[in-house]
């Protein structure tokens, strides 16, 4: 049987509940991870979110992409899952996000979007993206290792490589 493509901005999600938090205190878990078969190439993101004994597993991919791009649209999704304002704790092996927006991204406003060698910002439309999602929620911000055996983050991994797998399948 033939299944059709999945659109471009292909995205799934699984889990026990639209929303992970439950009533209560504690900070819902955000594991995320972006994948790459060739950079640039077919992309995948994948999120993992956690909060007490629930979670939710959503992951989505896109035919031409970036693995800094695939590393943001995680965090985005992730962030743009949960329902409520919530204290979120997220875990990526991108220093390139943990830093873009810890750090780097005051800067790049002040600048209008520049670099500090006066370039415009890469993915910008994606760095406002986050931005926005992040700010209706108290996010902390941790940078880990990939592939080194964490296990949050690399079920975040086999996400994003499951992004890419199904948004090729046909």
């Amino acid at each position: 049987m033939n299944h059709p493509s999945p659109p471009p901005d292909f995205k799934h999600a699984q889990g026990l509940s639209a929303d992970p938090v439950e009533q209560g205190t504690g900070a819902v878990i955000l594991y995320a991870d972006g994948a790459c078969r060739g950079n640039p190439g077919p992309g995948g993101w994948g999120a993992l979110l956690q909060h007490g004994e629930r979670e939710r597993e959503l992951f989505g991919g896109e035919p031409l992409t970036t693995n800094n791009r695939m590393e943001l649209r995680a965090v985005i999704e992730g962030l743009l899952a949960l329902k409520r304002p919530c204290e979120v704790v997220v875990y990526t092996d991108s220093q390139y996000v943990q830093k873009g927006i810890s750090e780097w991204i005051k800067g790049w406003k002040a600048r209008g979007w520049l670099t500090a060698d006066r370039k415009p910002v890469k993915n910008a439309d994606l760095w406002r993206d986050l931005e926005s999602a992040a700010e209706r929620h108290q996010v902390t911000w941790h940078w880990v290792k990939g592939h080194a055996g964490h296990p949050g983050n690399e079920r975040a991994d086999r996400l994003a490589n499951r992004g890419i797998d199904e948004s090729q399948s046909t």
